[in-house]
C-alpha cells in the first residue's frame, strides 16, 4: 500500500490550522437502503475510479458578514450536522483478505475517521484574481486540499475535506472528494445540503431538509469482481500530470448556446420526412406541438451541439492525419438509464464514459449537425441494455479506469452543467464562481458548468497543450460563440 502523498500548501497561501470534523449523530438503522452501520463494498462502477484524483470542487463568494471565529464555527458545526447525512463521507476504504474493498463506518471517536477541515488565508488575492487569473498564478490549486491523492489513498487518508481560504475580499470554500465514493451528482448533493444547513442556521429562509440517501452500492448488479493491480503496487493516475498543459475558462452565454444548437438542428427544418409527418397532424394542436419542439426527430441538445463544436475546433488544432481516429468521450449518469431507475439519492458512482469516435476528416469535412448528431446517437443508445452491458464486460476483466489522452486524438468531457452549482447559498448569498483543482487533468480533458446566470449559458473548462489551445484560440468558428476566457499555464 501506497503512503498517503503530502498535501502541505506552497508559500501563496498561507495555512492557519486544520482539525477533524465528525458527524454530527450516528447513522441509525432505518431499512436496508439508508443504513450504514457497516462496512460497504465499493461497487462496480466505483472500483474504477480507485486511480482516478479525489475530484476538487470549490466556490467562490464575497466577504461573509460574520467574523473569521464565527464563520469557522459556523461552517464547522455545518458540516457535523450535513455529515450526520452522509455518513461514508467520514468513513475510510479497508481491503480484506479475499481483496475486497470496503467503505469502512464511522465510529465517533476513533482516530482513523472523520473529514478533515482546513483553515487558510490569501488575503493577497481578491475575487477579481480568481475569475481572471493570469498565466502566472497558480495559487488557485492552493485553495484545494489532497492535491495529488488519488482515490486508493482513501485506505490512508480522509476521504473527504473542506478548505476555507479567505481572501482580500471574499472567501472560498473548496473541496475535495474520494472519486471512489462519489461522482459528480452525489459530490453536490453533498455541496448542496452543507450549503443549506449552513444557512438554516443564520436565516429564516426555508431550507431543503436531505432525503435518505440509498447506501446500498449495487449499481447494475452486487458483484464480487475483485480489482488487482500491477505487481500488487497500489494505483496511481493513467496520465502524465507533469506535462505542459494551458488551461482556459470559456464562457458561452446563453444566446450563443442557443445558436449553436440551431446550427445543429438545421436539419430538421429541411428534413421532408418530418415535414410530411408534420402535415399529417396539422389538425391536432398537441402532436404539431410535439413535433415541431423536436422530440421524435432526433433533435439534438444544446450540450451535444456545444460539444460538437469542441470536438471540431480541437481536432482542427491539432492538426491532425485526415485518417486518424478521433475520439468524443463523455461522462454519462447512469441513473435514469437503468430500469428500474436508480434514484438520484444513489449515493455513489453511476456513471459510465461513453465514447464517439470518428475519423479527423469526417470530424472537420462534415458539418456540425453530423458531428452533433453523432454524439446524440452514441447518448441515446446508452440505455438500459448498454448499461448493463458495459458493467458485464467490466465484470469479467476488473481494470482501472484509464484517464488520459493515449493517441493524442481524444477529448474527454466530464461535469454537466446541469449539476446544481450554484445552488449553494450559505447564508450570505450565492457563489460568484465554480472552480475546479488540478485534480484529473490533461491535454483533452474538459469540465462543463453552469453560467453563473442560470439562464443556460455555460463555462467551459478546457485543458489543453499549450500549441493545441493556441490554436483553438485562433480558431474563428469556435471563438465567434465566446464571450468570455481567461487564461492558466500549467507547463
Amino acid at each position: 500500500m501506497s503512503s498517503a502523498p503530502s498535501h502541505a500548501p506552497s508559500t501563496s497561501v498561507t495555512f492557519i490550522s486544520k482539525c477533524t470534523i465528525f458527524p454530527e449523530l450516528e447513522l441509525e438503522l432505518v431499512d436496508d437502503i439508508t443504513m450504514f452501520d457497516r462496512p460497504i463494498k465499493l461497487s462496480i462502477s466505483d472500483l474504477p475510479m480507485l486511480s482516478c484524483h479525489y475530484i476538487q470542487k470549490g466556490l467562490l463568494f464575497p466577504s461573509s458578514p460574520h467574523p473569521t471565529e464565527a464563520l469557522l464555527a459556523l461552517l464547522k458545526t455545518a458540516l457535523s450536522k450535513t455529515l450526520s447525512h452522509f455518513p461514508p463521507l467520514s468513513g475510510r476504504l479497508v481491503t480484506d483478505p479475499d481483496g475486497i474493498i470496503y467503505v469502512t463506518p464511522c465510529r465517533t471517536g476513533s482516530s482513523s475517521v472523520g473529514v478533515d477541515f482546513m483553515h487558510a488565508s490569501a488575503l493577497h488575492v481578491s475575487l477579481n484574481d480568481v475569475m481572471i487569473i493570469s498565466p502566472d498564478d497558480v495559487v488557485k490549486d492552493e485553495f484545494f486540499p489532497f492535491n495529488g491523492a488519488v482515490s486508493y489513498d482513501g485506505h490512508l487518508m480522509p476521504l473527504m475535506a473542506v478548505q476555507v481560504t479567505e481572501l482580500l475580499d471574499g472567501v472560498f470554500i473548496g473541496c475535495a472528494a474520494n472519486h471512489a465514493v462519489v461522482d459528480g451528482t452525489s459530490f453536490w448533493n453533498f455541496f448542496n445540503a452543507f450549503a443549506d444547513t449552513c444557512r438554516a442556521a443564520t436565516t429564516t429562509t426555508p431550507t431543503r431538509i436531505p432525503r435518505p440517501l440509498d447506501f446500498r452500492r449495487n449499481f447494475v448488479k452486487d458483484s464480487q469482481a475483485v480489482l488487482s493491480f500491477d505487481n500488487g503496487k497500489p494505483p496511481t493516475v493513467t496520465f502524465d500530470v507533469d506535462a505542459p498543459l494551458t488551461e482556459r475558462m470559456f464562457h458561452f452565454s446563453k444566446q450563443a448556446i442557443v445558436a449553436i444548437k440551431s446550427r445543429a438542428n438545421a436539419h430538421l427544418e429541411n428534413n421532408s420526412e418530418i415535414k410530411e409527418q408534420m402535415g399529417k397532424v396539422s389538425n391536432d394542436v398537441e402532436q404539431v406541438r410535439i413535433m415541431s419542439s423536436g422530440i421524435g426527430c432526433h433533435e439534438i441538445s444544446s450540450f451535444q451541439s456545444l460539444c460538437a463544436q469542441v470536438w471540431r475546433a480541437v481536432t482542427r488544432a491539432r492538426n491532425l492525419d485526415p485518417s486518424k481516429p478521433t475520439t468524443f468521450r463523455m461522462a454519462i449518469n447512469c441513473r435514469h438509464r437503468l430500469r428500474p431507475k436508480l434514484d438520484w439519492d444513489y449515493f455513489g458512482n453511476a456513471i459510465q464514459s461513453v465514447p464517439t469516435v470518428a475519423s479527423a476528416g469526417e470530424v472537420l469535412s462534415r458539418d456540425l449537425c453530423w458531428t452533433a448528431d453523432m454524439l446524440r446517437r452514441g447518448v441515446a443508445g446508452h440505455d438500459d441494455a448498454a448499461v448493463r452491458r458495459i458493467a458485464e464486460e467490466w465484470e469479467r476483466l476488473p481494470r482501472l479506469f484509464p484517464l488520459g489522452n493515449f493517441d493524442g486524438a481524444t477529448v474527454t468531457m466530464g461535469s454537466s452543467p446541469r449539476f446544481p452549482m450554484y445552488d449553494n447559498d450559505f447564508g450570505w448569498g450565492r457563489p460568484v464562481a465554480v472552480r475546479s483543482g488540478r485534480a484529473n487533468k490533461f491535454d483533452g480533458k474538459m469540465s462543463a458548468f453552469p453560467g453563473r446566470e442560470g439562464d443556460g449559458s455555460v463555462d467551459l473548462e478546457v485543458c489543453l497543450e499549450p500549441e493545441t489551445m493556441a490554436g483553438i484560440e485562433k480558431d474563428e468558428e469556435f471563438m465567434h460563440y465566446v464571450s468570455d476566457w481567461f487564461v492558466r499555464d500549467r507547463s
